[in-house]
């Protein structure tokens, strides 16, 4: 069972698995890096679109062999966005990755009608993956990077997207708990009420392949020990897989409360609904979190 991102690149390698990834307007170290890290491992080979000469100078910079990549020389940085899409859009690539440009140039030509990645009346999310010392697996979450505040359809299309997302790392029925202030059914609050729906879903095969339950605060989701204390009877509580936060607030402030307050936490995320997995990492994110990235595209790939 795959419960550390270890684990990951040991199952990827065991199964001899490597995919084609175009990065966008790849001229940045971490990018660079990340991207060469990954062929190193043998699960990509990348095209990386974007200004040749910058990209020159930051593999000279950092020592890393430029002839691991193919390079599409591409001087604007939006015509260079735009030509990795179009690429991947036309079967050239199984998964896309965005390099330094800003994440709504990336969505922009991802959303593109006749040259983007979403499927007509598609639905574009984003799925987080963490790995927290203190978590005895890994966790799975959305949405915090793209859907503001998701209607009750868009959640069911979300909880489809997570756990999809945790059986592609071979979690046969990922538990998936829905996320509110309380554990109560309380009349006072729409996610409560929202969270309940969609356990009674799971319940009744509405939401396939996953064991679902909500509302569940987040102490009881994912502690074994309040759940003993709070005396609740659960098949999700303390032992979650997958956490479907009512908005992107909580969401994101639970991704980045991870990141900052908690030691030795690794990270990964990629926006799910395309036609391939997309790797969105932030700009500042780590070499770590933009490896771990692609790991989870490419477990993610069909």
């Amino acid at each position: 069972m795959i419960t550390t991102f270890n684990d990951l690149f040991a199952e990827l390698k065991a199964k001899n698995i490597s995919k084609r990834m175009v990065a966008a307007w790849a001229v940045d170290e971490h990018t660079i890096e990340a991207a060469a890290k990954a062929v190193d491992l043998g699960i990509v080979t990348v095209t990386l679109t974007g200004d040749a000469d910058i990209i020159e100078k930051v593999c000279k910079d950092n020592d890393i062999d430029i002839e691991k990549f193919t390079i599409v020389d591409i001087k604007d940085e939006l015509k260079a966005v735009a030509e990795a899409v179009r690429m991947v859009h036309d079967g050239e690539g199984d998964l896309l990755m965005k390099g330094l440009c800003s994440t709504d140039k990336f969505l922009r030509a991802i959303l593109n009608k006749e040259t983007g990645l979403l499927p007509p009346k598609g639905l574009l999310s984003h799925v987080g993956v963490i790995e927290n010392p203190l978590y005895h697996k890994l966790i799975f979450i959305t949405d915090m990077a793209v859907i503001p505040q998701p209607d009750f359809r868009q959640k069911v299309k979300l909880a489809g997207f997570v756990t999809s997302v945790a059986r592609s790392f071979g979690i046969a029925k990922p538990k998936i708990a829905f996320v509110a202030a309380s554990e109560q059914m309380l009349d006072s609050m729409p996610a409560c009420i929202e969270a309940a729906m969609l356990a009674k879903m799971c319940d009744r095969g509405q939401i396939k392949g996953c064991i679902g339950d909500g509302p569940l605060a987040l102490d009881v989701a994912i502690d074994k020990e309040s759940v003993e204390i709070k005396k609740l009877v659960s098949p999700v509580a303390g032992d979650a897989d997958c956490l479907l936060f009512p908005n992107i607030e909580s969401a994101n402030v639970f991704w980045k409360t991870n990141s900052k307050l908690s030691e030795g936490v690794r990270q990964a995320g990629m926006l799910v609904g395309t036609q391939v997995p997309c790797v969105l990492a932030s700009r500042a994110d780590t070499v770590d979190t933009k490896l771990n990235s692609i790991a989870e595209a490419v477990m993610f790939v069909k």
